[in-house]
């Protein structure tokens, strides 16, 4: 296109015309000519430079794959003489990746190189055939991923253990499909190596009858000093009857985060039940925060709950978040609480949200405590929101703080509803120095009705040597002629200093 261009341009700039017949207007017009001269031998040049250029680069690609070819087949013959009394000996080679199972043969996959190789795949089941595991891998490389469940209520095949020193575990396998009833469980996430993740637990398999469970995470490095734990797997889907619930986040290593769990399964009919989601892997051994929990499932006529949040390591680490509760349908989830701090000092985790709903509004999951010592509890999870003849979910309560310092968590709000709003959560107590958590407000009440009312503000969280109580939540409004909720009382300020909570708001 450039070329093209600078072709175009050429005959108008090249012999540009004088504007008069004077030696001014001559010579203007001569110089633009030569610098329109000068711009297209250069042009030349850099298409000619450009050409040279991509031949260079074309023939020194086919070069170095020339030589990638001739030294791979010198190396062969070495890297079989290397290997081949480990193979005679221990089955394993020295070097090289192991070989994955057949599909539809349920093989499990060979095993990696004892120094360096990752694991092969496990291979997928035939019908009714559970789905092969992967291969471990050696010193260095990655676990080998299951193979998928055949067709009917069969199992995915487990994740391969990664290398030793260094390598992530290998993802479990997907559970089978089941047309006439409950579907497969996915297959656990293998093991990480010492600095390395878990892997992820396979997602169950979908069922016309009730769907397959989440295959559960990986654990972290198992001997190990660090690693993360693998995620837990997806619930499997069900169209009529109950969905599988999300899989557990693998625990962290001596040190690292847990995993997060697997969503639960969704629900397709008016009368399926939607999967719980699955809780979050713990923290490390030593330390860690804790993996949040899977959202529950929704889309049925009852929603799944949200997975707990996973508690921290012993000394240091924060709770993780609990999940949010499945939304749709009738009934809503509750929302999953929060994890529990460490032993010394850390945050709670906060309370999923609860789900939405037609009926019932999902309660929101509870705040989770402080470290024994120090830290923040964890705020108390919303109430969900209901918009038919309903129920608005009432907030979780706060966390409570660490014995020696920290604030309490606040509560969680009251759903929304079309006829009762939700009750707030209380605020948690504060440590020997902190103050009291805030009560969480009502939830409103949106319409016209005389059986309408607005949810009651939670209690503010008490204080306890040090510190000022917490606020107490303001009541729900009411469309009239519907009653507005009660206001949430003030905690009690520090018996040594601090000020008591305001009541909330009617």
């Amino acid at each position: 296109a450039v070329s093209a261009a600078n072709v175009a341009a050429s005959a108008p700039t090249t012999a540009v015309l004088a504007a008069g017949a004077d030696e001014v207007s001559t010579a203007i017009a001569a110089m633009f000519s030569g610098h329109a001269r000068e711009y297209q031998a250069l042009g030349a040049r850099a298409v000619a430079f450009q050409a040279q250029f991509a031949q260079n680069l074309t023939g020194g690609a086919a070069s170095y794959a020339s030589a990638e070819t001739s030294a791979a087949t010198v190396l062969q013959p070495v890297l079989t003489a290397i290997n081949a009394p480990f193979l005679t000996l221990t089955g394993r080679p020295l070097i090289g990746n192991g070989a994955s199972g057949a599909p539809g043969s349920g093989a499990n996959g060979g095993a990696g190189g004892i120094l360096f190789g990752s694991g092969g795949n496990g291979g997928s089941g035939g019908i009714g055939q559970n789905g092969g595991a992967g291969g471990a891998a050696g010193l260095f490389g990655v676990g080998g991923a299951g193979g998928a469940g055949g067709p009917g209520a069969t199992t995915g095949g487990a994740g391969g253990a990664g290398g030793l020193l260094f390598g992530a575990g290998g993802s479990g396998g997907a559970g089978g499909f089941n047309a006439a009833g409950t579907g497969g469980n996915g297959g656990g996430g293998g093991a990480g190596g010492l600095f390395s993740s878990g892997g992820t637990g396979g997602p169950g398999g979908s069922g016309n009858g009730a769907g397959g469970n989440g295959g559960a995470g990986g654990a972290g490095g198992t001997a190990g000093l660090f690693g993360v734990g693998g995620a837990g797997g997806i619930g499997g889907f069900s169209d009529a009857a109950v969905a599988g619930p999300g899989g557990a986040g693998g625990a962290g290593g001596v040190i690292g985060t847990g995993g997060p769990g697997g969503f639960g399964g969704a629900g397709g009919g008016a009368g399926a039940i939607s999967g719980n989601g699955g809780a979050g892997g713990q923290g490390g051994v030593l330390g860690g925060d804790g993996g949040a929990g899977g959202t529950g499932g929704g889309g049925g006529a009852i929603n799944g709950k949200g997975g707990a949040g996973g508690a921290a390591g012993m000394f240091f680490g924060d709770g993780g978040d609990g999940g949010a509760g499945g939304g749709g349908g009738s009934i809503a989830g509750d929302g999953g609480a929060g994890g529990a701090a460490s032993l010394f000092a850390g945050a709670g985790g906060a309370g999923g949200a609860g789900g939405t709903a037609g009926a019932v509004g999902g309660k929101g999951g509870a705040g989770g405590r402080a470290g024994i010592l120090f830290g923040t509890g964890g705020t108390g999870g919303g109430g969900g929101a209901a918009s038919g003849a309903a129920i608005g979910g009432d907030g979780g309560a706060g966390g409570n703080a660490g014995i020696l310092f920290g604030d309490g968590g606040s509560g969680g709000a009251g759903g929304i509803s079309a006829i009762i709003g939700g009750h707030g959560g209380a605020g948690g107590t504060a440590g020997l120095i902190g103050n009291g958590g805030h009560g969480g407000d009502g939830g409103i009440n949106t319409t016209n009705n005389a059986s309408g009312a607005g949810g009651d503000g939670g209690h503010g969280g008490n204080a306890v040597l040090i510190g000022n109580g917490g606020n107490g939540g303001n009541g729900g409004f009411a469309v009239t002629p519907g009653k507005g909720g009660k206001a949430g009382a003030g905690g009690m300020g520090g018996q040594l200093l601090g000020l008591d909570g305001l009541p909330g708001l009617p």
